[in-house]
């Protein structure tokens, strides 16, 4: 053990807890997928995906064995801060509900929320940056780490906050779902490469000094895990943003280029 805590921390409740929100939740889409002929199923498919790469990130053998290895706790990071909130960000549950709602109901809800000054100040592209980075950076460079792994609430509430500031920034980043306020593609862009940089930096800071209760190799490892890792779903962003730019560009080009029929 890399870190000393208790061997049947978190226990068997939280993982409980965990499979049974995940079922109501993919439960709910599925119900609101029913009512919607056309939406499609790939959307559904990566619904399902980033549910269960949330579940195996908290319950289960992965999550038993992150709790004193560091090198796979840096795995549970990648996918419940990284890979599950793309996959449903990229799903559009947002989206899906406002299509389920009765039309007045809908109008109200997506109205309320573009009111809103907390929705509106969460969904601005930095503000989703400093949450996602900041508090990686308050886990891995202060105590919080250690402490986490010796109480529960701690602990629920650093793995919360890992995979709602993630959904937060992938959200804000991408804006293919519904979203409050709309930035433009360079705003995003560079917000998006700031926020790279300091998952890098992070990363070298734990390599250099690994956080407390974690072994030099271990935090080593990790960082490397880290740093390399998290270039699949950087590049990934990076991809699908610069699509958006190149499709918005086209439409652009395209309208230009019609023929008046006046």
């Amino acid at each position: 053990m890399e870190y000393v805590h208790d061997a049947s921390f978190p226990g068997a409740g939280f993982e409980i807890a965990v499979m049974v929100i995940g079922v109501i939740v993919l439960t709910a889409y599925y119900l609101a997928y029913e009512k919607q002929s056309n939406w499609p199923l790939y959307r559904f498919g990566l619904f399902i995906a980033g549910v269960l790469t949330a579940v195996i990130s908290l319950a289960g053998p992965l999550a038993n064995e992150a709790h004193g290895d560091f090198t796979v706790h840096m795995v549970v990071h990648l996918l419940l801060g990284m890979l599950s909130p793309l996959l449903l960000v990229l799903s559009n549950p947002l989206t899906l509900m406002l299509k389920s709602l009765p039309v007045l109901r809908a109008r109200q809800l997506s109205r309320g929320m573009k009111r809103s000054r907390y929705i509106s100040f969460l969904h601005v592209p930095l503000t989703g940056a400093c949450l996602n980075i900041g508090g990686l950076f308050l886990l891995y460079m202060t105590g919080l780490f250690h402490q986490m792994h010796s109480s529960l609430v701690l602990y629920i509430l650093v793995h919360l906050h890992v995979f709602l500031a993630g959904y937060l920034f992938t959200h804000v980043i991408l804006e293919v779902d519904f979203t409050a306020l709309r930035y433009s593609f360079y705003h995003r862009a560079a917000v998006l490469v700031l926020a790279l940089a300091g998952h890098k930096i992070l990363s070298k800071m734990i390599y250099a000094d690994p956080p407390e209760g974690v072994s030099r190799t271990a935090g080593e490892n990790g960082a490397m895990l880290m740093y390399y890792g998290g270039d699949v779903i950087d590049v990934t962003l990076i991809i699908l943003i610069c699509y958006q730019w190149y499709r918005a560009r086209q439409r652009t080009y395209t309208i230009q280029r019609t023929p008046s029929t006046i």
